[in-house]
């Protein structure tokens, strides 16, 4: 009998906690340059997330420009050397208006933070600072949205230029978004390594290219979502 109890009791604490999951409204920031301009987060992200939580209980904000480095969306940045930029955080200014006006009517239990970029700074050779200028990005979020507990999902740079011939700090910048990912107590990062080979948009065949194929941008969605699930969940 008292086993018995105890499976009961157990039961409805699941119950409980899946009831209190589903009442749960949460919000999606999804940002960054090109390879997240390129995602349409209808495809897979959005299907994901709301299978997993509900359609009415999932709010995606999504800002994107291609070929930008992080200084202008974080507010603070300083280069590895010489005068720091005259205007920073214009593109963060310009996500926020979105978020704002998503979070003006809503209370959301968990808000994930979604950054696929990196490229533009290995290019620049700001990989030195890519770490702190980006730990500085998301300590700069939750200061605006007032929370501490943002979860954090981060797309690593792909095998594009392991050789760093192209872009000088392509590895230096891969290698700040795991330490930054890891490091962060809320915080996931996912492999991009095999969305860059196959058919294009425009049908090219790509390989090991800047950029993910279609097929590619579908995956790539699903991995974001179910690195936020999980997260979530935790």
């Amino acid at each position: 009998m008292k086993y018995l109890c105890i499976a009961i009791l157990l039961t409805l604490l699941c119950a409980s906690a899946a009831n209190s999951m589903e009442n749960q409204k949460h919000l999606f920031i999804l940002s960054g340059q090109s390879n997240m301009a390129r995602l349409d987060p209808g495809l897979s992200f959005t299907p994901t997330v709301e299978a997993a939580f509900g359609k009415d209980n999932v709010t995606i904000v999504k800002d994107a420009m291609s070929g930008q480095p992080i200084s202008r969306w974080y507010k603070k940045w300083n280069p590895p050397h010489g005068d720091a930029p005259i205007e920073t955080g214009d593109l963060y200014d310009r996500l926020m208006k979105k978020v704002n006006l998503a979070i003006s009517d809503n209370n959301f239990s968990t808000v994930t933070f979604v950054w696929m970029q990196g490229e533009r700074d290995a290019l620049l050779e700001n990989g030195e600072v890519y770490a702190a200028s980006l730990r500085g990005l998301i300590a700069q979020l939750a200061e605006d949205l007032r929370r501490k507990d943002i979860n954090l999902v981060i797309g690593r740079l792909s095998d594009f230029d392991l050789a760093d011939e192209k872009y000088p700090h392509w590895t230096r910048v891969r290698k700040a978004q795991v330490e930054v990912a890891e490091a962060y107590p809320r915080g996931r990062w996912v492999d991009t390594d095999d969305l860059n080979d196959g058919l294009n948009a425009e049908g090219k065949l790509l390989h090991n290219d800047l950029h993910y194929s279609v097929d590619g941008y579908k995956a790539f969605g699903n991995r974001l979502a179910e690195a936020c699930i999980l997260l979530i969940r935790q």
